[in-house]
């Protein structure tokens, strides 16, 4: 999904602020100058401890401190100087991303390289940028690297400057890690919501089978085998943050199997993928819900019933997956009182998709006419990495 022209609003920044934040080298969400106005921000607010150390190291005596010309003229130059190397770093970082240095291809590398790479690329920011800062601030400044002095002036400046660079990126360090925390925690609560969702279901497969045995017992041994997979299908899936799509592909055929055995010719359905999509890594239990939704608010309570189309392609740097019905349609009426809604499940994809890619995936429910199209978009990159 192409975040640049989406308008600007409280979810927008804040998942801009995390992506800038986490700084992993992802595109960010939104338009261009969201993550430089961020840039711009923090050299602003990281100008007042420079400032403060020059009038420490400069000011004589007390009224000095209440000069503000004299904080005027501090606070100028060293923004420059904090300027320079934010852009300077910021410009690093697109460079890199511009030349492929992505999420999926630094997730390929060894941990000692990823460490050098995002801890050295603001120090080299900062060794450039430093200097480069000092003479815009002082452009009448010579320098004479043959006074003892000077080399020290220069030698500290130099380490000062790397020992907050390193403390810099120590914060930003642990400022995603805990991003990553409450990503994790909210995937594992909307799992567990999944998970409470799902006993209906189980509990309706298990009477259908108890019913057939008594009148055909062929095709309660088939609905048993069918529901035996789609189990080993769904608990499988649970145990890993993310598999790949063919996975997710074949649970969703095996409950519409269940379902076709006791809908019978209520119930048809199709399952075209592309072949490259099928390895693509997707969080689990994404497609199921749509599955589920377009079966039991879709046609079941239609009387001729109807098709579940799922269709999966590569369309670019996006992967879409779809679940279209030729049932009811989304304003239709719900027949199922006291079972969880449609509603609550299709709030529970986006929350899954807003928690992993931010304003880069989404979820969109059109009608179709007749029945509903449920669409989900991922960005590629984001989900191989």
């Amino acid at each position: 999904m192409n975040t640049a022209h989406r308008p600007i609003d409280r979810d927008l920044l804040r998942e801009a602020w995390h992506a800038w934040l986490s700084n992993d080298n992802r595109p960010h969400p939104g338009p261009w100058w969201l993550a430089w106005s961020f840039t711009l921000g923090f050299c602003l607010v990281i100008t007042v401890p420079f400032t403060v150390t020059g009038f420490l190291v400069s000011a004589r005596g007390f009224e000095a401190w209440f000069d503000l010309e004299r904080w005027a003229h501090w606070y100028s130059r060293t923004l420059v100087v904090s300027l320079c190397i934010g852009v300077l770093i910021h410009l690093l970082f697109d460079l890199t991303r511009w030349l492929g240095m992505n999420p999926a291809r630094l997730r390929g590398w060894k941990g000692w390289q990823r460490t050098l790479f995002f801890v050295g690329t603001p120090m080299l920011g900062v060794a450039v940028g430093w200097p480069l800062g000092v003479m815009l601030a002082n452009p009448g400044l010579v320098i004479d690297f043959s006074a003892p002095r000077t080399v020290n002036i220069m030698l500290g400046s130099v380490l000062l400057s790397l020992s907050l660079s390193l403390l810099i990126s120590a914060w930003f360090a642990a400022k995603a890690s805990k991003i990553d925390a409450e990503r994790r925690a909210t995937e594992a609560q909307l799992r567990l919501l999944q998970a409470q969702i799902e006993p209906h279901f189980l509990f309706n497969t298990l009477a259908n089978v108890q019913s057939l045995m008594d009148h055909d017992l062929p095709k309660a041994r088939q609905m048993l085998t069918s529901f035996t997979e789609y189990l080993r299908s769904s608990l499988g899936a649970l145990r890993h943050e993310q598999g790949p799509l063919a996975q997710e592909l074949e649970l969703a055929g095996h409950y519409l199997q269940l379902q076709q055995a006791r809908m019978e010719e209520r119930l048809r359905f199709s399952i075209d993928v592309d072949e490259a999509a099928q390895q693509v890594p997707v969080p689990p239990l994404l497609l199921q819900p749509l599955v589920e939704n377009a079966v039991v608010h879709g046609l079941e309570p239609s009387i001729d019933g109807g098709t579940v189309r799922v269709r999966a392609r590569l369309d670019g740097p996006q992967l879409v997956l779809e679940v279209q019905d030729d049932g009811l349609g989304p304003d239709a009426p719900s027949r199922h009182a006291g079972r969880i809604g449609t509603g609550l499940a299709l709030d529970n994809i986006r929350q899954r998709l807003r928690s992993r890619y931010g304003a880069q995936a989404s979820l969109q429910l059109i009608a179709a006419r007749p029945g509903t199209l449920a669409r989900i978009t991922l960005p590629v990159e984001a989900v191989q990495a």
